[in-house]
């Protein structure tokens, strides 16, 4: 352990307080992520004007994945700017850069207006949202982790995703109620807007309520402190196994929570508007049993949950999309929500497994970019995938697809040590 680095190993600061702290600024970056995943197929033929919708789309979801290729910069840079003067003071700075990336987009001129200067504008802004979520990541999760006590950090750890779904929700919801309200035409049109200008609001109330809250992380001295690659450098092991961790979750969260509207509304029938708000009540029930499912870990372990998830959706991911886009509302609802119950088996868990398999100096980067880079080549990538898959008349081949990237987590959860008892790595 660097001299002068330490954590309280019974939790830090007032549990409430920093459970908040790290939550609303995660929801207001999450917020605006999906924001985007939601609404892409409103704002990509003003941004990307083509004969094709397909096209369009296309081109808006590569920008989405493009984002996610600086996410793993920004979990290395960021998150070892964490491990140098804290965690606190670094989520500030990833709260303000998302506010501002989130402006960028909102106030992103069509391309009648201005050309080629419009698609530029909006890469820049997510661009900006990229590093930010890359940093978010990796200060938050060990944020959380370090504040619990020893015996609680699963229940902690769940509050990442308990944030993460409430911004996603909050985006849904909002994105529901405009297309109810205003229709196709005036989403396409300007209400595409709102939820992006909103969420450069909502950045700087993060900042105000993260003030409030402890730090968990004392600043080494200068001499000790850690280097950029020194995670990756002196913990090769543990970098691997957090990219095998997390590919099965990344891919099956983003499938699963962010592309299934799109999923099914490209090969169902359902519309647009049933679709969100099919999600947005599946999105309430997992954000509810995260906390459930992280306290359990708490008692049976971390690696039953790991394993079950896994195996379920390797088995199940290809019947349970058929369901959702051959079923009627109710019935593509339970099924959706059956598989949220089973995703939690790793959201809940996710900066838990991650901060226990690291030691301290080096914790945030040394999550921060093997976490981000997975998620960038796996998660980022699930509805561009999607759609070059539909694109080339053949969705069903994204089942496989990623059937075979969660059982390749599968086995890794099943030589995984238990971790859930152990003190955090020094």
């Amino acid at each position: 352990m660097a001299a002068n680095t330490t954590i309280n190993p019974t939790g830090t600061g007032n549990g409430v307080r920093q459970i908040a702290a790290a939550g609303v600024g995660n929801a207001v970056e999450w917020y605006d992520w999906y924001a985007y995943s939601f609404l892409a197929v409103n704002f990509s033929g003003q941004i990307f004007p083509s004969h094709d919708p397909t096209a369009s789309l296309l081109s808006a979801f590569a920008i989405f994945a493009a984002a996610f290729l600086l996410r793993p910069i920004g979990g290395l840079f960021i998150g070892n700017l964490a491990d140098k003067i804290g965690r606190k003071n670094t989520l500030s700075l990833t709260i303000l850069t998302m506010g501002l990336g989130s402006l960028i987009v909102g106030l992103t001129p069509t391309f009648d207006a201005v050309g080629v200067w419009s698609p530029i504008i909006l890469i820049l802004g997510r661009m900006i949202s990229g590093l930010s979520v890359g940093g978010e990541f990796a200060a938050n999760s060990v944020f959380l982790v370090e504040s619990a006590p020893a015996n609680r950090r699963g229940f902690f750890s769940s509050f990442q995703y308990v944030s993460t779904t409430f911004g996603q929700l909050i985006a849904s919801g909002l994105a529901a109620a405009l297309v109810f309200n205003l229709g196709s035409a005036g989403m396409n049109a300007w209400g595409w807007r709102v939820p992006f200008i909103l969420g450069a609001v909502l950045s700087l109330v993060g900042l105000w309520i993260r003030r409030g809250a402890a730090e968990t992380f004392i600043e080494p001295e200068k001499t000790k402190r850690a280097g950029v690659f020194d995670a990756l450098i002196k913990y090769p092991r543990q970098s691997l196994l957090i990219v095998g961790i997390t590919i099965a979750g990344t891919i099956t969260y983003y499938t699963w929570t962010t592309y299934l509207p799109t999923y099914a509304k490209a090969n169902g029938s359902l519309g647009q508007g049933p679709l969100l708000l099919m999600s947005t009540i599946a999105l309430v029930f997992f954000m509810l049993i995260q906390p459930l499912v992280g306290a359990l870990s708490d008692r049976i372990g971390r690696r039953p949950l790991l394993i079950g998830f896994a195996a379920i959706f390797t088995a199940g991911i290809i019947p349970g999309l058929y369901l959702v886009s051959r079923s009627g509302f109710w019935g593509a609802l339970g099924v959706m929500m059956l598989g949220m119950l089973v995703l939690s088996g790793y959201t809940s868990i996710s900066a838990a497994i991650n901060a226990e398999t690291i030691p301290t100096h080096v914790r945030a980067a040394g999550i921060g970019f093997p976490y981000s880079l997975a998620v960038a080549l796996f998660g980022g990538t699930a509805p561009l995938m999607g759609t070059l898959f539909a694109e080339w008349n053949n969705p069903g081949l994204f089942g496989w697809y990623v059937m075979v990237l969660t059982a390749i987590s599968l086995v890794v959860y099943i030589f995984l040590p238990e971790t859930a008892r152990r003190p955090l790595p020094e």
